[in-house]
């Protein structure tokens, strides 16, 4: 089975992922796997916490534990953790000494777009979490559709995400137009944090049913931001200065799975009922979905001579070396 190098895993792990839905952490602990790292993830009255799943005691699945007022509570002996990861009651020698090692390792944790963040390494990035302000915006309404599972890498999965050249080829029965393949040229700008895009064209984002509402020859401007490594933003500019923006925020499971977080909002039909947005995503999800758990291999070969990009593909070119860049020398 493939696995990261321990080179890979120390540059992958000083960045910040999604591993859950806020709403999702409520009186249960959560397990969830980040690079190929179990952990487990619950709710204190101090907020929610992150922590490695196995119990330091006989390695049982704290996620299979439960919520016991402040503590986690391993359900093979009964240990009690508190938020900061302190083992604090062994209810079969309550009188006892408790062993000093008997503590959780505790990842840092933030909250935004109604997702839970975390990060795995010693020293993270002094970067801060992907900006999404339109979440908080009253201007905009917000949508959160439901995770993604993925048998490909979150590599895979961005590139895709970044492609223009698929949308008459795989999206013709959400948004796309068959009869009108062409990618004009547009210029990616290397960012500190990434890269950023803006592509023109005249493929209408509306859903097949509504194309009728596009302006003809109305030219709509996609903006890519990229967040090294695995988080890209997509702003979409619609008639009449409506912004739709989308949050591709992908949590790497490991080098060949791995689930996608979507927050998304818009400044425009604040009133209309949630139920076709949700719908119409879905459809575009399974159709991505559909491609690139057939892409072969599931992860994305970083080496420049292992596929042959053309010209339409000057975004997913400059993602590839900047994912180089960063150290990722083999698959991402």
């Amino acid at each position: 089975m493939l696995s990261y190098c321990s080179e890979e895993w120390e540059i992958l792990a000083q960045f910040w992922y999604p591993v859950a839905f806020a709403h999702q952490v409520q009186d249960k602990p959560l397990g969830v796997t980040l690079l190929e790292r179990d952990l487990v993830v619950w709710r204190s009255s101090a907020g929610i916490q992150v922590a490695a799943d196995p119990c330091p005691h006989r390695g049982y699945r704290l996620s299979r534990g439960r919520i016991q007022g402040e503590h986690l509570v391993c359900s093979y002996h009964g240990f009690h953790y508190d938020a900061q990861g302190r083992c604090v009651l062994v209810p079969s020698q309550p009188a006892a000494a408790i062993p000093a090692r008997l503590c959780l390792t505790i990842y840092p944790v933030q909250v935004a777009y109604g997702l839970v963040w975390t990060c795995l390494g010693r020293d993270p990035q002094g970067f801060a979490l992907p900006p999404f302000p339109e979440w908080e915006d009253p201007d905009y309404v917000t949508f959160l559709p439901a995770g993604v599972d993925l048998k490909v890498s979150a590599g895979r999965q961005m590139e895709g995400f970044l492609d223009v050249a698929h949308f008459a080829w795989v999206h013709t029965q959400t948004f796309g137009d068959a009869n009108n393949p062409l990618v004009p040229p547009y210029e990616v700008e290397i960012t500190p944090r990434g890269l950023r895009a803006d592509y023109f064209s005249t493929v209408s984002n509306f859903p097949q049913g509504l194309q009728h509402l596009a302006p003809p020859d109305f030219l709509w401007q996609r903006e890519f931001e990229v967040f090294l490594p695995y988080t890209a933003r997509l702003t979409v500019t619609f008639p009449d200065g409506g912004r739709l923006c989308i949050l591709n925020a992908m949590s790497p499971v490991s080098p060949s799975r791995s689930r996608l977080f979507c927050p998304i909002c818009r400044n425009f039909d604040q009133d209309a009922p949630p139920e076709p947005t949700y719908a119409f995503n879905a459809q575009v999800f399974a159709e991505d979905k559909a491609m690139v758990e057939n892409q072969v291999p599931p992860y994305l070969p970083l080496d420049p001579r292992a596929e042959v990009p053309v010209g339409a593909d000057r975004t997913s070119v400059a993602y590839r070396q900047a994912l180089r860049q960063l150290g990722l020398g083999i698959h991402a």
